[in-house]
This record gives C-alpha cells, sequence and structure tokens, in this order.
C-alpha cells in the first residue's frame, strides 16, 4: 500500500492512495471513525468559518456529516443541514439537483428535505465538507442552498485537491494532489 503525507495545518496524516481510474488516482482522506482528527479538524475549520457572519452549515452526506456537526458544535448552531444522495420518505416535499463528482461514477442526485430549506430559507449559509476536487459536489450545494433561498457566503474543507487548491472562492486547511 502507498501512502501521501498531507500536512492539515500542522498535523500530518498519513492517507492511503488508491487508483480510480486508468491514469488516476487519490490520495484517500476518510473521517469516518477517526474522533479526534475530526475533532482537530472541525474547530480549526470553524475558526476560520467564524468570521464570515454564518446562520447555519450544510453539508452532503456522509464523509462530511460528522465534520459538520463539529463545525456547527463550535459556532454555537443547534442545527445543520445535510444533502442526502438518496431520496428518502421524509423527504418528498423537498429539493433537489444533479451534478458529477470525482469520486461518483455518473450522476449524483442530492436531496434537501423541506425542514433543511426551512433552516436556510433567507440565512447566510457556510458550505462545509471534506474535499473539494472537481467542485461538483460543491456546485450541487450552492445550487440547493439558491434553490432553498439562502445565500452561500463561505465554502469551507478540509483539503483542496488538484488544482482546487487555486480556486479563490474556498477555504481549506491543507492540499493533496491528483496523483
Amino acid at each position: 500500500m502507498r501512502f501521501h503525507t498531507v500536512d492539515i495545518v500542522g498535523k500530518k496524516v498519513d492517507l492511503p492512495v488508491y487508483q480510480i481510474g486508468e491514469n488516476l488516482s487519490i490520495a484517500f482522506f476518510n473521517l469516518h471513525g477517526a474522533q479526534e482528527l475530526t475533532e482537530y479538524c472541525g474547530k480549526e475549520l470553524a475558526k476560520r468559518i467564524k468570521e464570515k457572519n454564518v446562520d447555519v452549515i450544510i453539508t452532503a452526506e456522509s464523509k462530511g456529516l460528522q465534520l459538520a456537526h463539529v463545525v456547527a458544535r463550535e459556532l454555537g448552531h443547534d442545527f445543520y443541514a445535510v444533502a442526502r444522495k438518496s431520496k428518502k420518505l421524509y423527504m418528498q416535499d423537498g429539493i433537489s439537483t444533479t451534478t458529477q463528482s470525482i469520486t461518483t461514477a455518473g450522476e449524483q442526485t442530492m436531496y434537501l428535505s423541506a425542514h433543511d430549506v426551512a433552516l436556510i430559507k433567507g440565512k447566510n449559509v457556510a458550505i462545509v465538507d471534506d474535499v473539494i476536487s472537481t467542485g461538483g459536489s460543491l456546485a450541487s450545494l450552492e445550487k440547493l442552498v439558491e434553490i432553498a433561498g439562502g445565500n452561500t457566503v463561505c465554502r469551507a474543507f478540509v483539503l483542496a485537491e488538484g488544482a482546487a487548491k487555486d480556486r479563490a472562492d474556498v477555504l481549506y486547511l491543507g492540499t493533496i494532489p491528483l496523483l
């Protein structure tokens, strides 16, 4: 197994490298079950988001969930919105949008429940997720915020992958290459 070491604002983390295409590999960042790393990253992101006048956080399931939980807690928010990747029974009156992501084969549809739409409407929103790469998932989240009547004021990620590090409209804690 090959690894890539990433520096997340002073914390070194070894990421396994996985081939996802004929000539494309990624350094795989996974917060699932990594409590200490999730707390560290969430607190560091919250410090940077705090100055953005954010009312509510939104994330995409599933790797962003625990990260958004920590960020929302650190900002003193009682709730955060979650865009789901499949439509659940309680989401019949919600909204949706479709996008393409580097880690999902084919098109991906994201859904937001009516409860989360109401949470976002008229609010300043921070999009929080683990990694930005091509920006497909971010575009989908931005569209959901727009449809819900919110205003995206911050786009925050633990890591920027590949060319995403050059985007002026996102904040991130570290970078990883496309290999």
